[in-house]
């Protein structure tokens, strides 16, 4: 979930070190988004997905080792749920009926107990693709990945994970240099995906069972730097990474169309790449792409009020 230009080099310097509580409040400026504070991360954590769920519970995870967090976003405390095997990362993530999908880079796709930490399923998808995000359906799982004019589908039969398949994209998607799909979510009725490409600003409606993708209209207006996706209802939020700012797209029924209607923005954001939310706030990963990781860098993740 992540993107070009100087983000890119930061992703690399990310990955090149890979290869070799309590919440904090802060006040409202003029101007900017109704700010709640921050929750914060261990020092070092290198942070890009997560998932929230009603309840206030969240899994973040780690960039540096694949570490997955789960901690509650009342009380800001957290805890070490995933400790994978060495080689992993974890970039997008979401939970579904007690397992919990996450995306790895370069280093595949995964499946965990939510209750256990353990690995349920692990997806070799080759040497040079970059798997960003996920979505869960009822149906299935979708994990985009970035060089490449693919998703990743790994149907739920009977509930439980099975084979991943390749779902080629076609219709009006084209590949470019540069990271390309990146944020995936999905209508509630599981007919129709979303996703954003990070290196044109474009977003598309893919039809999950043929991988067909119809551009977004909304009107000349671009959302590069597109990172996470949340969908509510008809709303969907794209966080923009490299621009410090999450877009609030309203959508038209058939999401074929839509119109960004606002901007949200706080002091606290730096370099934000995914979104979740529970009640009347957002709480936003803060990536620190600009900032040289070391195991006293600090991370957080950005709380702001929404109506």
């Amino acid at each position: 979930m992540r993107t070009a230009a100087s983000h890119r080099r930061s992703r690399r310097a990310v990955l090149t070190l890979v290869a070799i509580g309590s919440l904090l409040w802060a006040t409202q400026p003029a101007g900017a988004a109704h700010v709640a504070g921050r929750i914060p991360l261990p020092d070092g954590f290198q942070p890009e997905g997560i998932h929230v769920e009603p309840n206030g519970t969240f899994y973040a995870g780690s960039l540096v080792d694949g570490t997955i967090l789960v901690g509650s976003v009342k009380t800001g405390e957290t805890r070490v749920l995933v400790t994978p095997p060495a080689g992993r990362i974890s970039v997008g993530l979401e939970a579904h009926r007690g397992l919990l999908f996450v995306a790895g880079g370069p280093t595949g796709a995964f499946v965990y107990d939510l209750d256990t930490g353990e690995t349920v399923r692990a997806y070799d998808v080759g040497i040079g693709g970059f798997v960003n995000d996920v979505v869960v359906t009822k149906d299935a799982a979708y994990f985009t990945n970035s060089f490449a004019s693919e998703l990743y589908r790994v149907p739920l039969r009977s509930g439980a994970p099975q084979a991943a398949e390749i779902l080629p994209l076609t219709g009006d998607f084209e590949l470019q240099d540069g990271f390309n799909i990146n944020g995936i979510e999905a209508a509630p009725n599981g007919h129709e995906l979303l996703a954003v490409q990070s290196n044109t600003g474009d977003l598309f409606r893919i039809d999950p069972r043929t991988g067909d993708t119809v551009r977004v209209d909304l009107g000349g207006t671009s959302v590069s730097f597109g990172d996470g996706l949340l969908l509510q209802g008809h709303t969907l939020f794209v966080v923009r990474n490299e621009l410090n700012l999450i877009a609030v797209v309203r959508l038209s029924g058939d999401l074929s169309s839509g119109r960004v209607v606002d901007e949200i923005t706080s002091p606290d954001f730096d370099v934000p790449t995914t979104v979740g939310r529970t009640g009347g706030r957002l709480y936003v990963i803060q990536a620190r792409f600009g900032v040289a990781p070391t195991p006293d860098t600090r991370y957080w993740i950005a709380v702001v009020r929404v109506h």
